[in-house]
Parts: structure tokens; C-alpha cells; sequence
């Protein structure tokens, strides 16, 4: 069930973002401080060693205000109130963008700027400028893409190892971005969703194995709504529409959409499903290892309240969707 962190370190400093990669977790506060936690075996935590930290720590060494964070597998993304974009951890993929010839770093490296979001799959990274552009690189997507493109040519943003503008985006003002473990989403201030990348699990809503380019969701599958908020999960991913309706679509078959008939992984997309009821926080999805905070390890099929605490921040793990809360007066 869920339990409180030791956040001693924090001293009652508000948290603003929240990210967990494969083994590590990092959280941005009001304040533009950084703290993280977990493994750092490529120095994904940022505090210029290898040591993995067991409790919350702050990463005194960063220079920087801090206003978000995306954590891929063992890598780190972090975006300062400058819009700078700072990484660190594994670049066997080129996933930090900071070339070849760094191959894992425990130091903060400078990447790009000016941003207002990043996203972090597995093994790629994505970031949207503020001239609304899309920008991508790691060669996480390589493989695939070469499989499903053979002969034709692999455009150059889905292997490239520093930042590589997305072309097909050009008519439109992208705002957010967000990743699966080998798929693309981008946000566009039209309300307009954009997929691209692995479609193994329908997650793309198409029939194409892979696509390699940005390619426009149909608002139909919405009810004819436009998005307003968008997280992904590894195969699965959720959308929020501007009337407050949640959708979600992808990989069903640890219970991760949220719907007791989403046992086809090969399901089209699916109806509306709740995330929230009255300010309490819900869980659902795969729960191997009690990701899902009920207590227990079976997976959960349809939204569960799971405690009586208020949603802050939703977020999408590799199988399972949660949220950040603040405790409710009835909790107290």
C-alpha cells in the first residue's frame, strides 16, 4: 500500500515535478531544486559519481533552477527556468544528445535551449522549443525503423545522436512531448495529438506496424474533442480532453487502460474511462511488484481507490498509471 518517502531532505519544499526511470526517481520543487534517488551505476542521478543513493538527495552541485525532469531508462533530462536542457547518464544510444564520444556521464552536460518540454523513452529523447518546434534523438527506434522501413531510407531524427528537427510539424504550434518506450507523442496547441514510432501494441491507433513520421490521431476516436493533457506508459497511453474526459488506448493486457474489457493487446481505441472520483487518487494497471500501491502484486483491471488522498500530478509507469496527491482533510 502506499507509504510516505523518507523527505526529510526536502524540508517541507513543495514538490513541482516527479520522474522515475528504470531505477532511479528524480523531483524538481516549487523552488527549482533538484533531489534524486536509485540506481546510478551510468550517473543518471547527476551528482558527479556512480554510487547508487538509497535515500532523497539533493543534487547541490546543479547551478541551475530546475522547472521539469524526464527520466528514461538509466538517463536524465532536465529543463532549467532559462529553458535550457540538461542531461545526464547513459548515452550508449546517443539518448543525452550530447554526441558520439561521450558515452555515459555522471555530470550535468548541456544539450539544447530554448525548451518548455522534454520526454524520455527508453533509449530516445524528445524536447518541444518555444518556437513550438519538435526535436528528437538516441537511436533507441533505430532497429525497428530499419525493419519496417527496409529499403527505404531511415530519416535522420530517428537515429541521430544530438538534437534532429522532426519534420511534418511545420503548420503547427507543438507545446508537450511525451515517450513510450519506443514511440513519440507530441501536444500541439490546437489540441491536436501527433504519434509516431513502435504501433506493436496499437498504441499509434493505426494498422501500420511502425511510423516514421509525426502522424495526426483522428479527433474521432476522441468523440470529436480536443486534448488537453497527454502522459504515456511504456505501451499504453492515456490523453485527458478538454471537457475533463480520459481516454486511453494501447496495451491492455496487465489492466494499464483502466477497462475490464481491455484484455486485447491488439485492441482499437477505447471508450472514456475514469481516473478520478471526488478528489480521491485511483491506481490501475500491472502490479507485479505492487507498482499499483494497493497491497497487493495482482493486477488491477478497472480504477481502483486505493487511499484517500487528493491527485496532484498523473503519471504513467511502464505498465500501471498513478498520481501525486495531497492528503484530504477526511485523511487526516
Amino acid at each position: 500500500a502506499p507509504r510516505f518517502s523518507d523527505t526529510a531532505a526536502l524540508r517541507s519544499r513543495a514538490v513541482r515535478a516527479v520522474s522515475g526511470g528504470g531505477g532511479h526517481s528524480v523531483l524538481v520543487t516549487e523552488n527549482g531544486e533538484v533531489f534524486v534517488c536509485g540506481q546510478n551505476n551510468r550517473g543518471q542521478l547527476g551528482l558527479g559519481h556512480e554510487a547508487d543513493i538509497s535515500f532523497l538527495q539533493h543534487c547541490s552541485g546543479l547551478k541551475h533552477s530546475v522547472t521539469n525532469v524526464a527520466c528514461g531508462w538509466d538517463f536524465t533530462l532536465l529543463v532549467t527556468d532559462s529553458g535550457k536542457v540538461l542531461a545526464c547518464g547513459s548515452n550508449a544510444f546517443g539518448q543525452l544528445g550530447v554526441g558520439p564520444a561521450v558515452m555515459h556521464t555522471a555530470d550535468l552536460l548541456f544539450v539544447e535551449d530554448p525548451v518548455v518540454s522534454v520526454a524520455a523513452g527508453l533509449r530516445h529523447s524528445l524536447a518541444v522549443t518555444d518556437s513550438g518546434c519538435v526535436y528528437q534523438w538516441g537511436t533507441g527506434l533505430f532497429s525497428h525503423a530499419k525493419r519496417a522501413l527496409s529499403p527505404r531510407p531511415i530519416p535522420s531524427y530517428l537515429c541521430s545522436k544530438v538534437p534532429c528537427l522532426v519534420p511534418g510539424l511545420d503548420q503547427k504550434t507543438s507545446i508537450f512531448v511525451a515517450a513510450g518506450s519506443l514511440h513519440c507523442v507530441c501536444l500541439t496547441g490546437d489540441g491536436d495529438l501527433f504519434l509516431w514510432g513502435s504501433n506493436k501494441h496499437c498504441q499509434l491507433t493505426t494498422t501500420e506496424p511502425f511510423l516514421s513520421s509525426p502522424t495526426l490521431m483522428k479527433h474521432s476516436l476522441l468523440d470529436g474533442e480536443k486534448v488537453r493533457n497527454v502522459w504515456s506508459g511504456w505501451t499504453h497511453i492515456i490523453a485527458q480532453t478538454e471537457s475533463g474526459r480520459v481516454f486511453t488506448w494501447g496495451r491492455g493486457g496487465y489492466g494499464q487502460l483502466g477497462q475490464k474489457t481491455s484484455t486485447n493487446e491488439k485492441a482499437e481505441q477505447q471508450s472514456a474511462a475514469p481516473l478520478a472520483d471526488g478528489g480521491c487518487l485511483f491506481s490501475w494497471g500491472w502490479n507485479e511488484h505492487g507498482m499499483c500501491g494497493d497491497g497487493s502484486q495482482t493486477d488491477v483491471f478497472q480504477p481502483q481507490l486505493i487511499s484517500g488522498l487528493r491527485p496532484l500530478l498523473i503519471g504513467c509507469g511502464a505498465g500501471h498509471s498513478m498520481a501525486v496527491c495531497a492528503a484530504t482533510t477526511d485523511s487526516r
